[in-house]
């Protein structure tokens, strides 16, 4: 039998965590992924620790003006 929980169930593994804080970054997350976030994340310091750098970074790149593409060159 394997180690990881079924994708259905209620509380997700930390891999799973770490998709949906990457995805959450990109698209709002349905209620249903919110509410199990948030269940894994009051049981795992390491989960909470990573959502909160990741939150950190985008921020940080936000203030540095960091664009998704490179600036135009002018002729």
């Amino acid at each position: 039998m394997s180690d990881t929980p079924p994708r259905d169930s209620l509380l997700p593994n930390c891999r799973e965590i770490h998709r949906l804080t990457m995805e959450g970054m990109d698209r709002p997350l349905s209620w249903i992924e919110r509410v199990r976030m948030r269940g894994h994340l009051a049981i795992c310091d390491a989960c909470t620790h990573f959502s909160a750098q990741m939150r950190l970074m985008r921020a940080a790149m936000s203030r540095l003006g960091l664009d998704d593409e490179p600036p135009k060159d002018n002729p």
